[in-house]
């Protein structure tokens, strides 16, 4: 009985030991993993457009914060900027422009971005539904011309936040580009 208890002892032993040692390469694995993903966050940077506002815009908003790799138009030809037109906990929006100054006008006006947290008086979603990454449905509205042209919009929705990528008038392959860079950084 002495004689198989000490075996059980032993063999509980060298379990507890082998244990032991795998949690320690499991958590020193994840730590890893951890610091991967942390450095690879830190890579993800939005367009160059918007380094000039992100610091005001963390500091303004609470809301998710979902900015553009790619914008049309930006291939270095003509410069572009990004003004925050307004930037609330709950709300930003931006104006990209052709100039510094553009304050919307016509000339100067390449589109404009924006978020907004949803609540029960945010309107439904409308326009043309449009696949966009992740599984999310955008809704596409397109632009209309008289004396100027309005912008084309894509709206979505994530995780509790409206987001609007709009281009004056802006095709859709451009805008859903827009919208994945954004969403898919």
């Amino acid at each position: 009985m002495i004689l198989s208890f000490r075996n059980t002892s032993a063999v509980c032993a060298i379990f507890l030991l082998v244990s032991v040692s795998s949690f320690h390469k499991l958590a020193i694995a994840t730590i890893n993993n951890q610091s991967q993903l942390i450095a690879q966050q830190s890579k993800i940077q939005p367009h160059p457009v918007f380094k000039s506002i992100l610091l005001k815009l963390k500091q303004k908003t609470q809301i998710k914060i979902l900015l553009p790799k790619f914008i049309p138009e930006s291939d270095g030809e003509n410069p572009i900027y990004a003004i925050i037109e307004a930037a609330t906990q709950n709300k930003y929006d931006i104006l990209l422009g052709f100039s510094p100054d553009c304050n919307g006008g016509t000339a100067c006006r390449l589109g404009v971005l924006s978020a907004e947290a949803v609540t029960s008086k945010t309107p439904r979603l409308t326009g043309k539904p449009v696949s966009l990454a992740k599984g999310i449905t955008g809704y596409f509205v397109d632009f209309t011309c008289g004396a100027n042209c309005s912008d084309a919009t894509l709206t979505w929705r994530q995780k509790g936040v409206q987001y609007v990528v709009g281009l004056k008038a802006g095709e859709r392959t451009s805008l859903v580009k827009m919208a994945n860079s954004a969403i898919n950084p």
